[in-house]
């Protein structure tokens, strides 16, 4: 893939050029205050999250650290960067994708560095919101599965239902969607198991 790379820093949103290609070593420079995301280069900002949805990331986010506690994976919570380049060993300069999922399992160490993780994470979770859920049913879930991510879990805090999608041949399927009277297992952090009735409290 071609892209035209923008050199200058951004001092604010508005100075986001639609059109222009924006790599990771630009993420680095900017100096506004919003969180955002690089999607392909493009950027994508963020509204700040609903009360629901903080409630629901720390409820599935400390279940998923509790189980890992003294186990070879980790978990990190958003703000944290998750870059996705093309290549492995592709510069700043050459990585056009940085996400911040609301909640990503890192189990290859070797991803981690003091920036985030570099490379795929082998599950995420997404709190959809009114703000995100095209992007992340959309831009994210195509980037996800494009870069090989096992396990996406999306989760619809209105409705009480968490989604399921498995990586297979290169592709995600939907394992399913799960209520509150479900309990939820990962395929990938093995004896993962969380209830969604202590998830989705009445």
């Amino acid at each position: 893939m071609s892209y035209e790379i923008k050199e200058e820093s951004l001092e604010h949103m508005m100075l986001n050029e639609p059109e222009a290609t924006y790599s990771y070593a630009d993420y680095l420079r900017w100096a506004f205050e919003e969180r955002v995301e690089l999607i392909k280069g493009k950027l994508f900002k963020f509204s700040a999250p609903k009360t629901k949805h903080q409630e629901l990331s720390a409820s599935v986010g400390f279940k998923i650290y509790n189980f890992l506690n003294g186990k070879d994976c980790k978990v990190y919570f958003a703000p944290f960067d998750v870059r996705l380049p093309n290549k492995p060993n592709d510069s700043d300069s050459h990585t056009y994708t940085v996400v911040q999922p609301d909640i990503c399992v890192i189990c290859d160490l070797g991803k981690l560095d003091d920036a985030g993780c570099k490379g795929a994470p082998d599950l995420i979770v997404e709190i959809l919101s009114p703000s995100t859920v095209s992007k992340d049913l959309n831009e994210k879930f195509d980037l996800y599965e494009e870069h090989g991510v096992q396990e996406y879990w999306t989760v619809y805090p209105g409705e009480s239902v968490i989604e399921i999608f498995d990586l297979m041949d290169g592709k995600y399927v939907s394992r399913g969607k799960f209520v509150r009277e479900d309990t939820v297992k990962s395929n990938v952090i093995e004896g993962l198991e969380i209830k969604l009735e202590e998830v989705f409290e009445e």
